[in-house]
C-alpha cells in the first residue's frame, strides 16, 4: 500500500488504513516534534496530536498532494500550541534533550554542548538547523514544508546557522 491508497481508503471509510500512515511517519514525526519541542514526552503528545488532526482533516486531503508535508505542517502547529501552552519558566533538563536523537553518544562533551547551544536557540531556527542538517533537506523541500520561498529558507538558515557557532563558542568558553 502506498500513501495515495491508504487516504483513498480512509477517505471511503476504511479508518483501519490510516494505520498504514501512522506506522509510516511516526519515527520522523517523532524526530521532528522533538527538534521543535525539545523534550521527549512533549513531543510524543503533539504527534499523537497531530495524527489525530490529520485524520480527522482527512476527508479535506487532496489526492494529489503528498501526505507529509501536508502533515508536517499540523505536526508545527501543534508543536507551537504547544510550546505556547508549556510553562517557558520550567527548566529543561540536560539528560531531557533529544534534539539529537538517541543516536548520538551521551557522554561526548562536543554533543552536549551542540544540545544546550540547540536548546538555546529560537525554535525556528532550531526547527530549521535540524531538518536541514540532520533530515539533509534541500532548500526547496525546506520551503515547502515550511511554506516560505527558498530564497528566504537559504537567509533564514545562514542566520541561524551563525547562530548556532556563537552559541557554541560561547558554551565550548564556559565548558573550559
Amino acid at each position: 500500500m502506498d500513501d495515495a491508497n491508504a487516504i483513498a481508503e480512509c477517505q471511503a471509510g476504511n479508518a483501519e488504513a490510516f494505520r498504514f500512515l501512522v506506522e509510516r511517519y511516526q519515527v520522523e514525526a517523532f524526530g521532528h516534534a522533538v527538534a521543535i519541542v525539545g523534550r521527549r514526552e512533549d513531543a510524543l503528545d503533539a504527534v499523537q496530536q497531530a495524527f489525530i488532526k490529520a485524520y480527522r482533516a482527512l476527508n479535506h486531503f487532496e489526492l494529489r498532494r503528498r501526505f507529509y508535508p501536508w502533515f508536517y505542517t499540523i505536526l508545527r502547529h501543534c508543536c507551537f500550541k504547544l510550546l505556547q501552552d508549556r510553562d517557558k519558566h520550567a527548566a529543561i533538563d540536560t539528560d531531557e534533550l533529544e534534539i539529537l536523537g538517541a543516536s548520538c553518544d551521551r557522554t561526548d562533551d562536543r554533543t552536549l554542548l551542540l544540545q544546550r547551544a540547540l536548546q538555546q536557540m529560537p525554535v525556528e531556527e532550531r526547527e530549521l538547523i535540524t531538518l536541514k542538517h540532520l533530515d539533509g533537506l534541500s532548500y526547496a523541500e525546506l520551503a515547502e514544508r515550511l511554506g516560505i520561498p527558498a530564497g528566504t529558507v537559504m537567509s533564514r538558515l545562514f542566520y541561524a546557522r551563525k547562530g548556532l557557532r556563537e552559541k557554541l563558542a560561547r558554551l565550548e568558553k564556559e565548558f573550559v
